[in-house]
């Protein structure tokens, strides 16, 4: 009877504890059987979009999927399921609505089309918040996307519109953006500038000349360098998005941003482009060019076209110049990194005894800073 009792209060106790922890409980049904019950019971499902190569997947799946709070809500309003995007159904799914990036949490109705979506990891009180708005018409995307189709132009929710569509990696945040702007009379207040900054994504847009023609504006707010990164960004995609990349549209586009820069802006364009697409004798040859003509100060910059070299070009002359790039880096900041690399272009080109010695200098700085320099040891042996 002693042992019955014991018995009796350890499972009483791990049932309390199980419940206590609760989490979310998640289908392993056919997809058509989870959108039948769905559609009987009138009720959304939660789809976790996900990948096994995921961190924050896994971090969901460990630290929220698990939250008791967030089981009590997700259980109570939503049929659950999580679906690996590469492999059975989800690889179909995966395409029918769109999913780039990992976690994409959607909400789907039982005709199988989406009412809301998010992408990227969310705390537990987040997520709840999440499920919230996807219960609610008037907050998820699809009841956001029916008011402005229906000419809803009210500056608060063009702006709320435009975020919930950015966060949720859905295209149409652009046509939400310029339709908040086209109720704003001046665009160069903080917020406005802040708004535009934040949702300018193409070069072919009025946002984007927006910038171009007030440009000091946008640096008072953000910086010369962050402006000038951004519009670089912009036209590297528009230049490389298209099938047959036009490098002359890229030389335009910067005469038009920065015309006192552009033409070092498209020598460095053309040999990041070269070293991208794998064209080696094109990439040695413009980044012969572009260094010759503007010399860098930038030691990453030195050292990663250097090492670039040792790794793709073989004729001896270029490496040559990859060697002064090398020391040039080196002269600005001797590190262990860039130390190596003049030791391995020394090697390549057959200075076997300027090899050593540099191999050696980069071995000192990496003990006086705590590196690892196994592989420079290696390399000596």
């Amino acid at each position: 009877m002693r042992i019955a009792l014991v018995l009796a209060f350890q499972l009483l106790a791990v049932a309390a504890l199980m419940a206590q922890q609760g989490g979310m409980k998640f289908t392993e049904r056919a997809w058509s059987d989870i959108l039948a019950k769905a559609k009987a019971s009138d009720q959304i499902i939660f789809m976790d979009a996900y990948t096994t190569w995921c961190g924050p997947c896994k971090m969901m799946s460990k630290n929220v999927f698990t939250d008791k709070e967030v089981g009590d809500y997700y259980n109570a309003n939503f049929i659950n399921v999580k679906m690996d995007m590469e492999k059975g159904e989800g690889i179909d799914l995966a395409s029918k609505y769109e999913v780039r990036a990992y976690p994409t949490l959607l909400f789907i109705d039982g005709d199988g089309a989406i009412v809301h979506r998010a992408v990227g990891y969310h705390e537990a009180a987040a997520f709840v918040e999440l499920g919230k708005k996807a219960k609610d018409p008037t907050s998820r995307i699809s009841g956001m996307k029916a008011r402005y189709a229906a000419g809803d132009r009210n500056p608060d929710f063009l702006q709320t519109y435009t975020e919930t569509l950015y966060n949720a990696m859905d295209g149409g945040f652009g046509d939400a953006a310029a339709s908040y702007l086209a109720t704003q009379s001046d665009w160069n207040t903080q917020e406005n500038v802040q708004f535009i900054f934040q949702y300018l994504e193409n070069a072919d847009s009025k946002l984007f000349d927006h910038l171009l023609k007030n440009k000091a504006t946008f640096e008072q707010t953000f910086g010369k360098e962050v402006v000038m990164g951004k519009v670089e960004q912009l036209i590297a995609q528009k230049v490389l998005g298209s099938d047959q990349p036009d490098l002359k549209a890229a030389d335009a586009l910067y005469a038009k941003a920065y015309p006192e820069s552009a033409g070092e802006m498209s020598a460095r364009f053309r040999m990041n482009y070269y070293q991208m697409t794998g064209d080696v004798d094109n990439f040695s040859k413009s980044a012969v060019a572009f260094f010759d003509k503007y010399p860098s100060k930038d030691m990453m910059q030195l050292n990663n076209v250097a090492w670039a070299f040792y790794e793709s070009v073989s004729d001896k002359a270029m490496l040559k110049k990859a060697v002064e790039w090398s020391k040039a880096s080196i002269k600005l900041d001797a590190q262990y990194f860039n130390s190596d690399t003049l030791a391995a272009l020394y090697y390549k080109i057959g200075d076997k005894k300027k090899a050593k010695k540099a191999a050696l200098a980069a071995i000192e700085i990496a003990k006086k800073n705590g590196e690892d320099y196994s592989g420079t040891e290696q390399f000596l042996k």
